[in-house]
């Protein structure tokens, strides 16, 4: 038969009594029976703090290899990085250029300032600024795309801006870009294999006649040697071309491109050299029966 004690009527004042910390000992050790009966109930064993110790040893263990093994990666990685930017392989060893037609690499390398020597990221991922700065420095340099070939060598495409020709300007010539850009520098002498634009006082009639010839095949662009506006009052847009070939031919600027691809075929089947009025259908007569 169970027999409970009671506990004492004057225990509640004896704990009263107790000071701070004979009150915190007792309770820390009430709390911790409670947690051991809970444990045992759960598993039948009794927990000891000795039993603890040893795992929390390895814990702490791995806690600090692992941080140890962070700090020191990343203090390797650093040193790394820091190594690459020093040495040589962070800067351009070679550059190799495509896209171009009359641009020379020491243009493009002028222009884009990417050249061997120049650091590598200095250069990759900055296309954007790049083509600002190389069309200002050469209005002949389109847009810019770079691309990196191993460790630091850099391919750069060059979408160049072609010549159009030589504007008539008194008695000089200024050169125009297909892209509707008069430059500024001016020439005693035109350059060779483009046209002449003579006698276009509209700058609006001028970038319309460039934007059609833009459009030409080559064989035919390098053909024409004089491109003369010769407005009527039946036909405001006529121009009247030079061809190296020895003939000539009337067309109309908003029509040119167009006109223009029948030009080889009507050469064909000249038995002499004339002109090919292309201003309404398409057709030629020798020079011997002139009709403008």
């Amino acid at each position: 038969m169970a027999i409970f004690k009671r506990k004492p009527k004057n225990e509640k004042k004896r704990l009263d009594q107790l000071t701070p910390w004979e009150r915190y000992q007792r309770e820390a050790a009430a709390n911790h029976a409670d947690e051991e009966k809970r444990h045992f109930k759960w598993s039948g064993k009794r927990i000891r703090i000795g039993d603890k110790l040893p795992k929390l040893k390895t814990q702490r263990r791995k806690l600090v290899t692992k941080r140890a093994a962070l700090l020191i990666g990343l203090f390797l990685m650093g040193i790394i990085i820091a190594g690459y930017f020093i040495s040589p392989y962070s800067h351009i060893q070679k550059v190799t250029i495509s896209g171009t037609e009359k641009l020379t690499t020491k243009q493009v390398e002028h222009a884009t300032n990417i050249k061997p020597g120049v650091s590598v990221w200095a250069v990759i991922g900055h296309d954007t600024a790049t083509s600002k700065a190389a069309l200002k420095a050469n209005p002949q340099v389109g847009k810019v795309s770079t691309k990196l070939v191993g460790y630091n060598q850099i391919k750069v495409k060059v979408n160049e801006i072609r010549i159009a020709g030589y504007l008539v300007t008194g008695s000089h010539y200024q050169r125009v870009l297909e892209n509707g850009r008069i430059l500024s520098t001016t020439y005693s002498q035109p350059g060779g294999g483009y046209p002449i634009y003579n006698n276009f006082k509209s700058g609006a009639r001028l970038q319309k006649m460039i934007a059609q010839y833009a459009k030409l095949p080559s064989a035919v662009k390098h053909n024409i040697s004089e491109i003369r506006y010769a407005p009527n009052k039946a036909n405001p847009e006529r121009v009247h071309l030079y061809m190296n070939d020895g003939n000539e031919v009337y067309a109309t600027i908003s029509t040119f491109a167009s006109k223009m691809t029948y030009y080889n075929g009507i050469v064909a089947k000249m038995k002499t050299k004339g002109i090919i009025n292309l201003e309404v259908g398409a057709y030629s007569y020798s020079f011997k029966n002139t009709k403008n």
